[in-house]
């Protein structure tokens, strides 16, 4: 009777019913998991392009605000570069400042950091390729790659000699202790100083220099020369006294 069926069958042309193989059924169950795996991983692309694009926007508009306090300090002063100021000058609402400093400090220090990041780079370039032959051009060397940033960044001055939050203080003072380390090395490692000068003489060289700077800086935005020249015999006549 089956055969029967089966001869029927064949002769209408239609093809005899089956059930699905196991090994069929094998394969679809690979596909969907292999479809599976395309749409997770998908998704996660698209979220990590999403997260990617708002931190870029972030870090865009951190630097836009910025360099708006830069403008700002460098145009009108200290007392101009209020958060408020910052924002409209970068096109930022004020509430949405907030978002990315919680105070005009704030945004202060990050700014000072960064031009600490310039200034340590010029020093480096100086100590790495010394033309100093005596303390005193040691010295003058110093003086003049931080004179000339100074002259060519006012937002810096701003900062480093006018603003007083304790959060510039401290960055100043962590600076000049690094900077003041690596002099003394200099200076030692290439017989310009005696190698008994203790790192206190040139950390509080820095101390010295920094408040004669701020004299001169005061008196005028390229420094004044009268002053800048005092500092320079000043601090070579104190490390020179340990030679």
């Amino acid at each position: 009777m089956t055969a029967l069926l089966g001869l029927r069958t064949a002769r209408r042309g239609v093809a005899p019913a089956h059930c699905p193989s196991s090994e069929a059924s094998g394969g679809l169950g690979k596909r969907l998991i292999r479809c599976r795996i395309v749409f997770e991983s998908s998704a996660a692309n698209r979220g990590q392009k999403r997260t990617s694009g708002v931190q870029r926007r972030g870090q865009e508009r951190r630097r836009a605000i910025l360099d708006a306090a830069e403008a700002l300090l460098a145009e009108q002063g200290y007392e101009a570069a209020t958060l408020k100021a910052i924002g409209e000058r970068a096109g930022i609402p004020t509430a949405s400042m907030y978002h990315y400093f919680p105070d005009r400090h704030q945004v202060e220090a990050e700014l000072l950091r960064r031009h600490m990041t310039e200034l340590d780079t010029r020093i480096t370039a100086m100590l790495e390729k010394p033309e100093a032959q005596t303390l005193r051009e040691a010295v003058d060397a110093m003086i003049d790659v931080l004179c000339d940033y100074y002259r060519a960044h006012r937002s810096c001055t701003e900062l480093w000699f006018t603003g007083r939050h304790q959060m510039l203080v401290e960055l100043v003072r962590s600076f000049d202790d690094v900077q003041a380390e690596r002099l003394w090395r200099h200076l030692v490692n290439r017989g310009l100083a005696s190698a008994d000068t203790p790192r206190l003489a040139v950390q509080l060289s820095f101390e010295v220099g920094n408040r004669l700077f701020d004299v001169a800086f005061r008196r005028t935005p390229q420094g004044d020369g009268a002053t800048i020249g005092e500092a320079r015999r000043l601090i070579t006549a104190y490390l020179e006294s340990y030679s």
